[in-house]
C-alpha cells in the first residue's frame, strides 16, 4: 500500500495499480479498497472500478462511501439516473441519513436541477444543521434572491461564537446588494474584510456596491486595495478597468482588461471591455 500511494504521488498511477490489487488481496481492508477505486478511476478504467466498487459494497453494507463513489462515478458519466438512484438507496436505508441528503443536493446542483437541489439540501440542513450544508443552501438562496438566505446565514453565525465566520456575512451582504439596500450591504462586506482582511470576495463585492452607485473613486480605491490582497484575481482586475473606463482612462482601462483575460481566458466581460475600447 504504501509504495502505491508513493507511486500515485508521482503520477505513476499504471504501475501502482498492481500494489493496490496486491494490498486489498492481503487486507481486504475497506480503506485500501477505496485507494485502489480510486485508482482505476485515474486509469479511466471506469467499468473496473464500477464493478469493484459494487462488489465492495456488498462486503461493507455499512460503509456509504462506497455508495457515493458509484454516484460520483455515474455523474462523471453522464448517467443521472443511476447516480441519482444510490443515494436513494441510502435514503432508503436510513431517512434521517443528513450527508446521503446533502451529497444527493450537491449531485443535483451540479446536474442543473436547483428545485430538486434545494428539496434535498433543506432536509439535510432539517435534519443536521450543520454549517456546510446551510451555506450550500444559503448559496442557491443567494443566487435566486431568495430572502431566505438571511435565516440560513443569521442561524450560522449564532452559533459562530468566535465571530470567524465571513461567508455568511458575504451572502447577506450580496442578497442586500440585490435589493439595492447598499448601507446595509456595505456594512456586512467591511465586518467580512475586518474579520479577514485577505477575503478578496468581499473587496470585490464592496467595490461593485459602490460602482452600481457610480461612486467610481471609492470603487476604483476598494478595487486597488484588492488587487494589493491578491494578484491573481481575475475579476478584480476586470472591475479596475471599468471603473478606469468610467472615469475616461482609456489606457488603465485596457491595462486591466487585459490583465484580467491573461488571468481567465474565458472571461468575456473583459474581452468585451476592450472591444468597447477600440470603437471608441
Amino acid at each position: 500500500l504504501e509504495r502505491g500511494l508513493l507511486l500515485s504521488q508521482n503520477n505513476k498511477h499504471e504501475i501502482a495499480t498492481v500494489d493496490y490489487k496486491k494490498a486489498w488481496d492481503l487486507s481486504s481492508d475497506e480503506g485500501v479498497a477505496l485507494e485502489y477505486a480510486s485508482n482505476l478511476l485515474l486509469l479511466n478504467r471506469t467499468n473496473e472500478a464500477l464493478l469493484f466498487l459494487n462488489d465492495c459494497r456488498k462486503k461493507f453494507p455499512g460503509n456509504i462511501e462506497f455508495g457515493r463513489r458509484i454516484s460520483e462515478v455515474y455523474a462523471q458519466t453522464g448517467r443521472r439516473k443511476e447516480a441519482l438512484a444510490e443515494y436513494d438507496k441510502m435514503i432508503e436505508q436510513d431517512s434521517l441519513n443528513f450527508m446521503a441528503w446533502y451529497e444527493r443536493g450537491l449531485l443535483l446542483v451540479r446536474l442543473r436541477d436547483t428545485s430538486a437541489a434545494v428539496q434535498s439540501l433543506q432536509r439535510s440542513y432539517a435534519i443536521q444543521p450543520i454549517n456546510y450544508t446551510g451555506l450550500a443552501l444559503a448559496n442557491i438562496y443567494s443566487n435566486q434572491k431568495d430572502p431566505r438566505v438571511i435565516i440560513i446565514c443569521d442561524d450560522i453565525l449564532k452559533k459562530d461564537s468566535a465571530g470567524l465566520m465571513v461567508d455568511p456575512l458575504l451572502l447577506k451582504g450580496i442578497y442586500y446588494s440585490d435589493i439595492k439596500q447598499y448601507n446595509t450591504a456595505l456594512a456586512l462586506f467591511e465586518e467580512c474584510i475586518k474579520r479577514d482582511w485577505k477575503f478578496i470576495e468581499a473587496y470585490i463585492e464592496k467595490g461593485i456596491v459602490l460602482f452600481d452607485q457610480k461612486k467610481y473613486t471609492n470603487a476604483l480605491e476598494v478595487f486597488k486595495l484588492g488587487a494589493t490582497v491578491s494578484n491573481t484575481n481575475a475579476d478584480t482586475y476586470y472591475w479596475l478597468g471599468r471603473c478606469y473606463e468610467e472615469l475616461k482612462d482609456k489606457e488603465q482601462a485596457k491595462e486591466n482588461y487585459g490583465r484580467a483575460l491573461s488571468l481567465d481566458r474565458d472571461l468575456v466581460e473583459a474581452e468585451d471591455g476592450i472591444e468597447r475600447l477600440k470603437k471608441n
